[in-house]
């Protein structure tokens, strides 16, 4: 039997909704976030004595208009407004659909006028329910710091004087693009942190994936949404296999497999396969479709490595990122030999060549060419560039294996 909700899951679920329907009768984005968290306070107050209301989001969206109602007629310059305020005073308002304003409140936060890191931060403030000093936490920066990029957002979207509403026309695709593009960057933070002593941030993870469902739920016809909800349950799914003991970091290729999650890897697949039906193909489908390949194969050495060689070409030539490049060069060194992956990554010294995966994708393919003394000097080249310490850790590792080994046979 699973156990109730409790009144922390009950307020995480609800201030999204909540949020939505006080932007929508009020127009401010950042002093209606302010009357939230009060609400969400008083809630934690007063819920245990009292009890949890027969309508939780009602109760907090009555509670933050009361606030934002204070708010509007404290503020001598908005004296004019309080008998529009009064007149807008109704009573507990009923709950709203959670699809539609926590939806367009995404939007928002992930909006193009935003740095990627200021919409991050906001997301998960204003959508996903972390507090300031959780989210400083994840990014390893002062709780000082990321409360300045978080109002700073809400600054940029107050000025922009974008109505709170969906999208529509001209700026669906690029507004969408922007939700996903934010959603993937929390996903990929948590998943291979980009900094500081552990490997992944699993909140992160989590997070990013719960908003992806959200995403989907509202949007099941948009193929691109169920392809990266499809690739974080598929690459998610690797994570009890990942790490070892100790944490350190444990390589595609030498993981036990049976501990990957398969109720996550036949979720991945079915959204990516019932995606890929609707005749557009975006570069997260793409991404999943990759992701599935490996999911599927029982062993390494199963891995249909010309599929997917043919998949990151279409990448490539659909984004034009060198990291996809980068990746391509590894399949097709496992399809043709490290010869030929080695001659791709000549291509990419220019854009990616103080890139620690390039030193490190480069060592492994020497050591596969059996050229030990130089994968040892990129590996090494690697791990100084590395701000992981477990990749630190695990690059060190393989430069030392592989001198060991050049000591031992001489």
């Amino acid at each position: 039997m699973s156990r109730p909700p409790s009144i922390e899951d009950l307020l995480r679920e609800a201030a999204p909704q909540v949020l939505g329907a006080v932007v929508r009768r009020f127009g401010d984005f950042a002093d209606s976030e302010d009357a939230v968290q009060e609400a969400l306070i008083a809630a934690v107050e007063q819920w245990p004595d009292e009890g949890t209301p027969d309508n939780p989001v009602g109760w907090l969206i009555h509670v933050a208009s009361l606030r934002m109602t204070d708010r509007w007629r404290s503020a001598e310059a908005r004296r004019r407004r309080e008998g529009i305020t009064a007149a807008q005073e109704l009573p507990v308002p009923q709950p709203v659909p959670d699809s539609d304003d926590t939806l367009v409140l995404m939007f928002m936060c992930c909006h193009p006028a935003l740095t990627p890191a200021s919409a991050i931060a906001l997301t998960l403030r204003a959508v996903g329910g972390l507090t300031t000093a959780e989210i400083a936490h994840a990014f390893l920066v002062p709780e000082a710091t990321m409360a300045q990029r978080i109002s700073r957002a809400k600054q940029t979207i107050k000025d922009s004087a974008v109505p709170f509403q969906m999208p529509t026309g001209s700026e669906w695709t690029g507004r969408l693009r922007s939700v996903l593009h934010v959603l993937y960057l929390i996903f990929n933070e948590g998943y291979v942190t980009s900094s500081g002593p552990e490997l992944a941030r699993g909140e992160l993870s989590t997070e990013a994936i719960r908003l992806a469902r959200t995403v989907q739920l509202a949007l099941p016809d948009e193929p691109e949404v169920a392809g990266l909800l499809a690739l974080m349950l598929l690459t998610e799914a690797r994570r009890p296999a990942r790490t070892g003991r100790h944490g350190e970091l444990i390589p595609l290729a030498e993981q036990d497999r049976k501990l990957w999650s398969q109720d996550l890897v036949a979720e991945g697949v079915e959204l990516i396969v019932a995606a890929l039906d609707h005749g557009s193909v975006g570069e997260y489908q793409l991404q999943a479709a990759i992701a599935a390949v490996h999911d599927q194969a029982v062993l390494p050495e199963d891995t249909d490595w010309g599929e997917i060689v043919g998949l990151y070409g279409l990448l490539e030539r659909m984004t034009h990122n060198p990291m996809v490049a980068l990746n391509r060069a590894i399949a097709v060194a496992m399809v043709d030999g490290p010869a030929a992956g080695l001659a791709l990554l000549e291509q990419l010294e220019e854009p990616l060549g103080g890139h620690h995966r390039l030193h490190a994708v480069r060592a492994h393919l020497q050591e596969m060419a059996g050229d030990a003394e130089a994968a040892i000097a990129d590996y090494q080249a690697a791990a100084s560039r590395t701000t992981s310490v477990p990749e630190q850790h695990y690059l060190t590792t393989q430069a030392a294996r592989l001198r060991s080994g050049r000591h031992d046979s001489g």
